[in-house]
């Protein structure tokens, strides 16, 4: 079932995080997955003019593409990352905006030919809200995709995450886990198709997997 998030206080864990996360010396990169070099790359995208990440963190996978010439977008609720980003990727083109993103996309005009998140927002947010509000910021055709960890078996819904251990203030949001199956069910009721979702495996037998997702409006 849903459930209710403190924004204030999710802001300040995103920027708890954006301290230890950010480092200056980054080059761009895009990785779908939890391991570098691993799985596929922005081909998942197809051939976008323009892009949106929602939780775009460090920002690396926009500078990247970017570089490549294309209109280049970025979310994220945490004000000390976009302003670390900013600064960073300044010279890429890259545009990056601080936001809720559920409040950001039901404000946003514009529309792009490829929406994506790799372990951001997605993850965080309730998706009977935000996979409708996705689909009406996509062009006809546009794909939708994104990355994060696979459920636990049995563990499906919200599930409360703490940041930082067990230890010091109390600082926790809520992450969505659910199957692939699941995945695309929610998907082709906000009006997706193509849907494929599925588990890629770790490049190391028993190590944890990534959930990838990709459909089209």
């Amino acid at each position: 079932m849903p459930v209710r998030h403190d924004i204030a206080a999710e802001t300040e864990l995103w920027d708890t995080y954006a301290g230890s996360a950010f480092k200056d010396d980054m080059e761009p990169v895009f990785c779908w997955t939890q391991y570098t070099g691993h799985g596929p790359g922005p081909e998942l995208l197809g051939d976008p003019a323009s892009v949106l990440e929602v939780g775009c963190g460090t920002g690396r996978a926009l500078a990247l593409l970017a570089g490549r010439g294309i209109k280049a977008t970025g979310i994220d609720l945490s004000p000390v990352m976009v302003r670390k980003v900013t600064e960073r990727w300044a010279g890429t083109g890259a545009d990056f905006v601080r936001g809720e993103v559920l409040e950001t996309l039901a404000a946003d005009e514009a529309t792009y030919d490829a929406v994506y998140s790799i372990f951001g927002a997605v993850w965080f947010t309730d998706p009977a809200r935000l996979l409708p509000l996705v689909a009406s910021r996509l062009r006809p055709g546009g794909v939708f995709a994104f990355s994060h960890p696979p459920a636990i078996p049995g563990a499906y819904g919200p599930q409360g995450m703490y940041k930082g251990g067990f230890a010091g203030k109390a600082m926790y949001t809520y992450r969505y886990s659910y199957t692939p199956r699941r995945w695309a069910g929610l998907l082709e009721r906000a009006g997706f198709r193509d849907i494929d979702a599925r588990v890629l495996d770790a490049p190391r037998a028993g190590h944890i997997g990534t959930l990838l997702v990709t459909a089209r409006r």
